[in-house]
């Protein structure tokens, strides 16, 4: 059968297999979508983002890795860029209010989030969408009738939320509104299958009970495990604690090689695509005792060739055995050109996250000059071409013009 753009859609079945069963923790109703699946009905398969930060991190590249398993079936994706959803917020897994986002600064952060689904997804087969397209165009009737479907005690059940109440921290109306936004994506865009972590479980069947309401068939509903960051606790933005698509191959690999040793089957098997089957003989080789700076060092390497391809991933992980098996700096250390005097926060500014964790490492002192002292002072000022190692794996190079 054709798929979008005439791309055929493929009954193979070890391939379903993989789209319903690798790193997914529930489908809803799997039977019914593995029926449809087998007889190669075209289907729309959703996922929506929020650009709550400039990056899409490796958390969110679990969902994107999905969504190429659907798109290597032929079933045509629908990527939604939250331009919305981000200004109210979505606390579904957080401990406190998500602070509202001004419009400008949820465009400003959008910017390049289709390209960076690109470095997963062929994004000329791709439905690309934005939810204010619709989201800004419902009055409070239509609201009112999208609100009326659910009770306040559907959402206070919520875990998280639950919680929050029970300490007396504050639960604000605006985030009672959030699955009701997310919810009517699905019927905009007339979802089949919609995709989301399993923090995402409420939101993703309020777009079924919404579709329902609208007279659409409810849309299947798939949740990916969630993995967690460099720190052990789970990969979020607003924790710092992420490996974004966007950082260099070298910085990539080496952040891969910092995560925790009981994490690294999860990340094989939610980030790579090597075979379960492998993935199996890596975690008994792990249990019996082998080095698990071995398994990382692969799994860093299949991780920086997906989305850098293989030759930046063969040059990571050359730049990683020279710095700290041999003690030399990476050949593709990122360079900065600053004027004679410039602050050491403002000529690291687009090579760092923001200017608090900067300010974090050197009063850490996990700041230092290669061949030098470690620095100490925040507004360290720069007077000669300087190489900069930033924490345990980081190396930028400062050039004065």
């Amino acid at each position: 059968m054709l798929g979008i753009f005439g791309k055929s859609v493929s009954t193979d079945k070890n391939k379903i297999n993989t789209a319903l069963e690798r790193s997914v923790v529930e489908v809803i109703s799997k039977e019914e979508l593995e029926r449809e699946l087998g007889k190669g009905k075209k289907l729309r398969i959703k996922l929506g983002i929020d650009p709550t930060s400039p990056n899409i991190h490796l958390g969110r590249a679990v969902q994107l890795l999905k969504l190429k398993d659907f798109q290597d079936l032929g079933h045509t994706i629908v990527f939604i860029i939250g331009d919305a959803t981000g200004v109210v917020g979505d606390t579904s897994d957080k401990e406190s209010e998500r602070p509202m986002l001004s419009h400008d600064e949820v465009r400003s952060n959008a910017q390049t989030y289709f390209e960076q689904a690109g470095m997963v997804l062929d994004m000329s087969l791709v439905e690309k969408r934005y939810n204010s397209e619709w989201l800004n165009e419902l009055t409070y009737k239509e609201i009112g009738e999208h609100a009326d479907q659910f009770s306040v005690s559907d959402f206070i059940a919520r875990e998280n939320i639950k919680r929050r109440l029970d300490n007396g921290k504050r639960v604000s109306l605006r985030e009672v509104l959030y699955p009701l936004m997310q919810g009517y994506d699905s019927v905009a865009v007339k979802a089949d299958v919609e995709i989301g972590g399993t923090d995402q479980r409420f939101n993703l069947l309020a777009g079924r009970k919404l579709q329902e309401h609208g007279g659409q068939k409810p849309q299947h509903v798939l949740t990916t495990e969630l993995i967690s960051g460099i720190d052990g606790r789970k990969m979020s933005s607003s924790w710092g604690n992420t490996i974004n698509l966007t950082t260099s191959p070298s910085d990539m690999y080496g952040k891969v090689m910092s995560i925790k040793d009981e994490t690294i089957i999860s990340y094989f098997t939610a980030v790579t695509r090597v075979s379960l089957s492998e993935v199996k003989d890596i975690e008994k080789s792990l249990k019996e005792g082998s080095n698990p700076r071995d398994s990382k060092m692969r799994l860093a390497k299949e991780i920086v060739s997906i989305f850098h391809g293989d030759e930046s991933a063969r040059r990571a992980e050359d730049d990683f055995t020279k710095t700290f098996q041999k003690k030399e700096t990476p050949s593709d250390m990122p360079q900065v050109f600053v004027k004679k005097g410039t602050t050491l926060s403002e000529a690291l500014k687009d090579n760092i996250s923001s200017k608090s964790e900067l300010r974090r490492l050197v009063k850490d002192g996990a700041v230092s000059v290669i061949g030098g002292d470690i620095v100490t002072e925040f507004e360290y000022l720069i007077t000669k071409d300087t190489t900069f190692k930033i924490g345990k794996r980081k190396f930028i190079e400062v050039k004065i013009t």
